[in-house]
């Protein structure tokens, strides 16, 4: 009944309509990707299985309390599930520490330069990609100020002479681009790690 190239916003409707079946091609049509994504993350088979199964029953559970809203995008709504599930297995196992907030907070003091090992580069990187992406989401003008300061290693006199504003206003826009992506941060509960 159902083809392999069936829309996933058909099949989850299906599903949610109780018809079981269109699950089994959702979870067959994606098991592939979302399998190597797991794996490329935890390394580990067994482990892999878990939060494989684990992100399924999140997926079930979702759909049948009718939470489900993320229309034409199934595959990016489960690879999520399973991104923040790969965390909390970390998490669980003391090997990603939360990052407590504080006042004197800086989002890049907790990016350190050490060796990694392999699973604290992937980590690192995903840290490095979700900082981009918040950062993009700044107001233009305290985007510009941010990126110079942390990217470009510009001090403010630079920074000032460069955007032709004073150097109050680039401090300020800095001090805004600062207090914005922690609001983000909280908002969305991130967690950002050692």
């Amino acid at each position: 009944m159902f083809r392999n190239q069936c829309d996933d916003s058909v099949l989850v409707k299906e599903y949610i309509n109780g018809r079981e079946i269109a699950l089994e091609f959702l979870i067959k049509k994606h098991q592939q990707r979302i399998f190597s994504f797991i794996y490329s993350k935890v390394q580990d088979r067994d482990i892999t299985e878990d939060v494989f199964q684990d992100t399924f029953i999140k997926v079930i559970k979702t759909l049948k309390k009718g939470n489900y809203n993320e229309e034409g995008k199934f595959l990016p709504w489960v690879m999520r599930i399973a991104h923040n599930l790969v965390i909390d297995h970390f998490r669980k196992n003391n090997r990603m520490p939360k990052f407590n907030n504080s006042d004197d907070f800086d989002i890049f003091s907790i990016i350190s330069d050490n060796a990694l090992n392999a699973e604290k580069r992937i980590i690192k990187d995903q840290i490095l990609s979700d900082v981009r992406n918040l950062i993009e989401e700044l107001p233009e003008e305290q985007k510009e100020v941010l990126k110079m300061r942390m990217y470009m290693d510009m001090s403010f006199n630079e920074i000032s002479e460069s955007t032709g504003v004073s150097i109050n206003t680039a401090l300020g826009r800095m001090r805004y681009a600062l207090i914005n992506l922690r609001k983000v941060i909280e908002k969305n509960k991130i967690i950002l790690v050692n």
